[in-house]
């Protein structure tokens, strides 16, 4: 008995000098149940909502009323009668003013629906007439899109037994369509999503060895000795990573379409310059892992830290962004899977173009230059 308190007493003192694994111990778990729990909700709310509204009459108010006091929808949008063609739209909030379409605003994901009331809808109630409600859904996120469906049915059935409670055909009823996935195939909205991760654990996990390789086998003391900068040995060892991970990404991009029948409705240069500005992020952050530790065990675990909790997380593979508590909402835009996703279902899903997500592109090249000149910089201190 003496001998094992010896024992724990010596243990306890090495724990207690080595405050990294202490704090891991500690706060880790924690920072996990905070994450999960926050993060990991199966509730859509906040859904952004548009509104064609073709009537104009109390009761077409009463129902986009109804919609937005559900707690579920947030309206931000209003589009004019033509739907397709251009028209004025009011701002109520977050998006800018201008002219916009229906397209437009689901193709930019500045909506996830948008209820269209025909004409004539608060006569035929006076009247007893029933009518039908239009529901279009961006079917981008076939999870989130069922959730919606079932929302937009459960209001549009209570406002109908508002003014009819006995009828036996109710007198609003619902015309819902899909855009993007008619199908709904929960394939067309993980598979991008598996691309994504894919990609991001693979390409930061083998930059985030590379320097740490060098360091374990004494070879970096011959590399702080040649006549080479510390940006010419980043760029230098992002290169053939790029290169191979460039084509590791296509042949997954490829089985997908093969094998899961993922579309290509957009340009393959568009494709080609989102997957390239990704992967240059994510090797970039694997070189700044990689110049901060010290063995390669430290270095996979933080590129798995870094790479599969916030991928899988925070960028809206699996869990809408929106219905996030708002500081995670705020994290998620240091998450760079987030901006490809939206750049990547934007292309193979519904064949936008550029004008639908330049800023995702321009966010996707700002966090590369600023891992790569991290990662440098760290070096370059290291050299001195």
């Amino acid at each position: 008995m003496r001998k094992m308190l010896a024992v724990a007493r010596k243990e306890f003192r090495q724990i207690a000098r080595d405050t990294r694994t202490l704090m891991i111990l500690l706060f880790v778990p924690a920072f996990f149940l905070l994450l999960f729990g926050y993060a990991l909700s199966f509730d859509i709310r906040n859904v952004h909502l548009a509104v064609e509204d073709r009537d104009h009459s109390a009761e077409s108010r009463s129902l986009v009323s109804a919609f937005v006091n559900s707690g579920y929808f947030d309206l931000v949008a209003t589009v004019d009668a033509g739907g397709a063609a251009p028209g004025q739209r009011t701002l109520i909030s977050r998006l800018r003013a201008g002219a916009q379409t229906a397209v437009g605003l689901m193709d930019r994901n500045d909506v996830r629906a948008i209820l269209v009331i025909p004409p004539g809808l608060g006569r035929a109630v006076q009247t007893s007439r029933p009518t039908s409600v239009q529901v279009l859904l961006n079917g981008d996120n076939a999870n989130t899109a069922t959730t919606v469906m079932g929302y937009a049915l459960t209001i549009i059935r209570s406002e109908s037994a508002r003014y009819q409670p006995a009828a036996a055909v109710p007198l609003l009823s619902v015309e819902p369509r899909v855009w993007y996935n008619p199908e709904l195939r929960s394939t067309l909205f993980l598979v991008p999503g598996l691309i994504a991760y894919i990609a991001m654990i693979t390409a930061v996990i083998s930059t985030a060895l590379s320097v740490v390789r060098e360091k374990e086998r004494g070879t970096i003391e011959q590399v702080r000795m040649a006549p080479l900068n510390a940006g010419s040995f980043i760029v230098g060892k992002t290169i053939p990573y790029f290169l191979v991970s460039l084509a590791s990404a296509l042949v997954i991009i490829a089985a997908a379409m093969t094998l899961f029948g993922m579309p290509m409705r957009g340009s393959w240069a568009l494709l080609l310059v989102a997957l390239s500005l990704f992967l240059v992020g994510a090797l970039g952050l694997g070189l700044l892992i990689s110049s901060v530790a010290d063995t390669q065990q430290v270095a996979f675990q933080a590129a798995m830290l870094a790479s599969f909790l916030p991928t899988l997380m925070l960028s809206g593979f699996i869990f809408p962004i929106s219905s996030m508590p708002r500081f995670l909402q705020i994290v998620t835009y240091a998450v760079p899977a987030r901006y490809f996703l939206i750049a990547l279902r934007g292309v193979v899903l519904k064949g936008s173009g550029i004008e639908a997500f330049g800023s995702e592109l321009v966010a996707l090249a700002v966090f590369a230059a600023a891992v790569l000149a991290l990662a440098s910089a760290r070096l370059r201190r290291q050299w001195a």
